[in-house]
């Protein structure tokens, strides 16, 4: 093992795979944005567009650059210093302060990992039969053993070919009838009832577009990148890296970021063409949404919609496991990484297997899925606000990041985020607020 700690296999003598097409330059955030389509992004598309059909749609197109300044921001971080953002924070806040951002995470993250496990067992269910909890606890548990024993480097492979599931998701939209009028309107012309609901489903667009797992795990997958690749080094000990390592984050941001967003848009349309449409307004369930879809856009729709639910799904497991588990060994100071062996951080992969089994068990509670889908999207949205001020702090910390602190266009992009989802979620108390009084 070298002193950056490659003990899971070797890279090539010339210093690590070559990077020199635009696709081999993808990674951490094309994995990213693809995972940000999960069973609670996707149950949230749907639940926005059967409700206010076409009139949502402007929400993607204003989330995508800002998204993009977030994301920018989190893997600058990682790239820079060579840490996670657990490290960036415990580098200027006391430490009770850094636990409780961890703490946000890790209860926004197992939230999510249930309701998605939770999701993709009922969809499983409806499509092939069988029990919904023996689902759940088939995919956690093979979600857990893929991180634990496939080497980081291989099964990176693996969460960029899961992303082409996503594709399903377009093919949903395009057996659907859309209104490419109406579509366009509803990008180009904001409108927003101003009730409790509707700002709720806002927030959770927001919340399940910009989350809290995402800038941990971007962060963390760029660290995974320095140890993977032999000739990498943080950008603060090799500054010479920096132009084609700032380049390369920004195309895999800029792309990532836009197939996350254009997946979610594309299930906006589908929802609002195939449901809202014909008066389901109020899906209750990922049974009902994925049913009510086979009478109107037929069986393809059905079987493109289960399998788009159940891949995204496997994206997205291990990408909130693995965030939580680097943000809390990172914290306590123990060995961590996916490119290690269990053996060399078994820590670090008992707390992602404990979260993984909470996940399970959350799936296991009765919790109606569409419903634990929605909410976790809303959770998202309210605990991202502190960790994205976090962020925001570290990414502008010279201290911390030298001569690469955020320059100031990815600043007004990356406040933006924050200052939006801050609005949104105080919008929303103030509007159920008011309807509670």
């Amino acid at each position: 093992m070298d002193s950056m700690g490659r003990e899971r296999g070797e890279t090539n003598d010339d210093g690590g795979p070559e990077r020199d097409g635009w696709l081999n330059k993808l990674g951490p955030g094309l994995i990213t944005g693809a995972a940000d389509d999960d069973p609670s992004g996707i149950a949230t598309y749907t639940q926005a567009g059967a409700a206010y059909g076409y009139g949502l749609g402007w929400v993607l197109l204003v989330t995508y650059p800002l998204m993009v300044g977030i994301q920018l921001a989190s893997a600058r971080i990682g790239r820079t210093t060579g840490k996670g953002l657990t490290y960036a924070f415990a580098k200027m806040w006391p430490r009770p302060v850094v636990a409780l951002m961890v703490m946000l995470l890790l209860i926004a993250n197992v939230v999510n990992l249930g309701a998605d496990l939770g999701a993709m067992a009922e969809v499983c269910r409806i499509a092939l039969g069988g029990s919904a909890s023996a689902w759940a606890i088939g995919f956690g548990l093979v979600s857990f053993l893929l991180q634990a024993w496939i080497p980081y480097r291989r099964y990176v492979s693996v969460l960029k070919w899961l992303t082409l599931s996503l594709f399903s998701y377009v093919g949903v939209a395009l057996v659907a009838h859309v209104d490419w009028g109406a579509a366009a309107k509803g990008v180009l012309l904001p409108h927003l009832e101003m009730s409790a609901e509707s700002v709720k489903i806002v927030v959770a667009v927001l919340g399940t577009t910009i989350s809290p797992y995402l800038f941990f795990w971007q962060a963390s997958q760029e660290v995974e990148e320095i140890e993977r690749v032999r000739k990498d080094r943080p950008l603060r000990n090799a500054p010479e890296q920096a132009r084609a390592q700032l380049r390369r984050l920004r195309l895999d941001t800029w792309i990532g970021m836009g197939f996350s967003n254009f997946i979610g848009f594309c299930m906006v349309l589908a929802a609002a063409a195939t449901l809202h449409s014909h008066g389901q307004t109020d899906v209750q369930s990922t049974t009902q949404a994925a049913e009510a879809l086979k009478p109107i856009a037929g069986d393809a729709a059905f079987a493109l919609f289960a399998m788009g639910i159940v891949g995204t799904g496997l994206l997205a497991l291990p990408v909130l496991a693995g965030s939580a588990a680097y943000a809390t060994a990172e914290l306590m100071g123990i060995r961590r990484g996916l490119e290690k062996k269990p053996a060399a951080a078994p820590a670090f992969y008992l707390i992602l297997g404990a979260a993984m089994l909470i996940g399970v068990a959350l799936s296991l509670s009765g919790v109606d899925p569409m419903k634990a889908l929605v909410w976790s999207a809303v959770i998202n949205s309210v605990m991202a606000v502190p960790i994205m001020a976090g962020v925001m702090l570290a990414a502008t910390n010279r201290a911390l990041m030298g001569r690469f602190v955020l320059p100031k266009k990815w600043k007004v992009l990356g406040w933006a985020a924050t200052g939006a989802m801050a609005l949104a979620c105080l919008s929303w108390g103030a509007a159920t607020w008011a309807g509670v009084r």
